[in-house]
């Protein structure tokens, strides 16, 4: 693509993108001309900006003489204009110090997400691990009243997963201590997955290899770790949109809040992210995420260099600043891994 453009295009294409971002409002030849980097008149420019249509890389949004980039001359941009850098120092302490006054897992997702709306103003996504992919660290077992118990699931990231069972035999809060202990020990380290092939397994074995408490603690098992809560969808600071121009019009809010509300799409998208293993940028209608368009999406993966546990990101429209979201999600996604990893140890 970039064998399309001059040097003097690609110079007008950054000009009319910064400009655009800065402004909210169509770029126009006699705009760009009071930039400083530009010694050529407004008529040479008006050429270029015209050049620049044709190609797909801008279009008028009305009839004035102004134009906005596309999705394709964002693409632009970024791929081939966007120097990234740290973000800067004060943002930096920021994140860490929001993610530090944190320790338990729901809490660090849901404070990642705030603090990416808070320096961004745009909506912060953090997309939960799922509960197949978590190392087992523990289970637990509490007692309550008749043939109910309570099952806590302890992954090594600190995430824990809450079960109610039913049994259908009795038990003792000694008997439980041990079946927790027991499980403990022959789950460690394996993933939820594994857990329950292997607790499978070892109920398949000779049922006469079982003490009656071995037994009553694999039955535990297999039913602690039957979980069907997939991973969930967080999401910061929606009514960001409404402070945007690009979404004063009312059905295409309409359309947008419609599709943050059908998470599987936004779930689907992210897992792409999840897949990649690297930081995504999805643009305008790459994401095929909402039928409104002018929409954009940064997302990173978080977790570790083993294993991926989700995704954190931002949403917002594609008039956004590119060169200081991407680094800030980047940076984010990396700040909320250590902190798993602490609050897991």
């Amino acid at each position: 693509m970039s064998e399309e453009l001059g040097e003097r295009a690609k110079e007008v294409l950054r000009a009319v993108v910064q400009e655009y971002i800065s402004t909210g409002g169509p770029v126009g030849s006699q705009q760009l001309a009071r930039r400083p980097e530009f010694d050529v008149s407004s008529a040479t420019l008006r050429n270029v900006l015209a050049d620049l249509e044709a190609l797909g890389f801008l279009e008028k949004p009305h009839t004035s003489a102004g134009r906005v980039p596309t999705d394709r001359g964002y693409r632009f941009f970024v791929d081939t204009m966007v120097r990234m850098k740290e973000p800067a120092p004060r943002d930096r302490e920021f994140i860490h110090a929001g993610l530090a006054q944190e320790s338990g897992v729901e809490e660090l997702l849901s404070e990642a997400s705030r603090l990416l709306h808070a320096l961004t103003r745009h909506a912060g996504v953090v997309v939960t691990p799922r509960p197949e992919a978590a190392v087992f660290h523990r289970v637990e077992f509490v007692r309550l009243r008749e043939n109910r118990v309570l099952a806590v699931l302890v992954g090594q990231n600190g995430q824990v997963h809450n079960k109610l069972l039913t049994v259908d035999f009795p038990f003792t809060s000694d008997e439980l201590l041990k079946a927790s202990n027991y499980l403990s020990e022959l789950l460690h380290e394996v993933t939820l997955e594994e857990a329950r092939e292997r607790i499978r397994a070892e109920l398949e074995r000779d049922q006469a290899l079982y003490n009656a408490l071995t037994a009553k603690a694999l039955k535990l098992g297999a039913a602690a770790t039957e979980l069907h809560t997939g991973e969930r969808v967080l999401i910061e600071g929606t009514g960001s949109f409404l402070e945007q121009p690009e979404f004063a019009d009312v059905e295409r809010m309409r359309a947008l809040f419609k599709a943050l509300g059908e998470k599987h799409k936004l779930l689907s998208l992210l897992d792409r992210v999840h897949r990649a293993r690297e930081l995504q940028i999805f643009i305008g209608t790459e994401s095929e995420f909402s039928s409104a368009g002018d929409v954009s999406v940064i997302a990173s993966p978080y977790g570790s260099r083993e294993q991926v546990l989700g995704t954190v990101g931002v949403i917002g429209p594609t008039r956004m600043n590119y060169q200081r979201v991407i680094p800030l999600v980047n940076f984010t996604a990396q700040a909320l891994s250590l902190a798993l990893e602490k609050a897991g140890s």
